[in-house]
């Protein structure tokens, strides 16, 4: 039979690929990479490798967070007629680095595919998408997917908002996972403050704050790149 909840999630799943085709359409970056999983052991020895594909299931859930994480942004961020921006934390992510593009444009031309030369903000996103549509299933997938991302700024916290390049979104910020990152619970608290009708936070204080998230962020990803090259030898 069918479940009770069936024809909400059809109808959020159709509003998630509508939501997700406009940011494609606004220059967004449709990074797809396989994650590698491991299946474990009771000693958490590993058995096996496998590789998790994001489907239209993973697509409805990252949807609705990256609504609900640029919604909070936008909401403290958004200069209006009713609201002052206030201090607060952001995710921001940078423009490439048009030398990094040159190099990657050249890197895949040896292995025949072509990039057109990338200029602007919405021209260098429409090249990479192109050009990880067209290696999509192919040998190469994997090694072009690595060297694209590593043509891209990293993502980081700051107060100081310049956007998201990767999504295309001028107001984003971690929101959604307070459970296990930091700088979502700054968020919280921000927000929760700010709706309470609360001070202005001072801003050199948070920037320190999101200096120190994001240089954690990228040491907690070393370990996880090392952890998983580990179970894979």
């Amino acid at each position: 039979g069918k479940g009770e909840h069936v024809d909400a999630i059809m109808v959020l799943n159709r509003l998630a690929q509508t939501m997700r085709e406009k940011r494609f359409a606004s220059g967004a970056i449709d990074f797809q990479q396989a994650e590698v999983r491991f299946r474990l052991d009771e000693d958490g020895k590993p058995l096996s490798v496998y590789f998790t594909e994001s489907n239209e299931s993973h697509q409805l859930i990252e949807e609705f967070m990256l609504l609900a994480n640029r919604t909070v942004a936008e909401t403290i961020g958004k200069k209006t007629a009713h609201n002052t921006p206030k201090t607060f934390v952001y995710r921001i992510h940078d423009q490439p680095n048009p030398e990094k593009l040159t190099m990657l444009s050249k890197f895949v031309t040896k292995l025949g595919y072509k990039m057109k030369s990338a200029s602007g903000r919405t021209t260098s996103a429409s090249a990479l998408n192109n050009l990880l549509k067209e290696v999509h299933g192919s040998k190469e997938q994997n090694v072009i997917e690595q060297i694209s991302l590593r043509a891209m700024q990293k993502a980081r916290y700051s107060t100081g908002n310049i956007g998201h390049y990767g999504l295309a979104f001028r107001y984003y910020t971690h929101f959604t996972s307070p459970i296990r990152r930091y700088p979502d619970l700054l968020v919280h608290r921000l927000l929760t403050r700010y709706a309470e009708g609360g001070r202005n936070v001072f801003q050199l204080k948070y920037e320190e704050l999101c200096e120190h998230c994001s240089d954690m962020e990228q040491t907690a990803a070393q370990a996880e790149r090392a952890s998983i090259k580990y179970k894979q030898v």
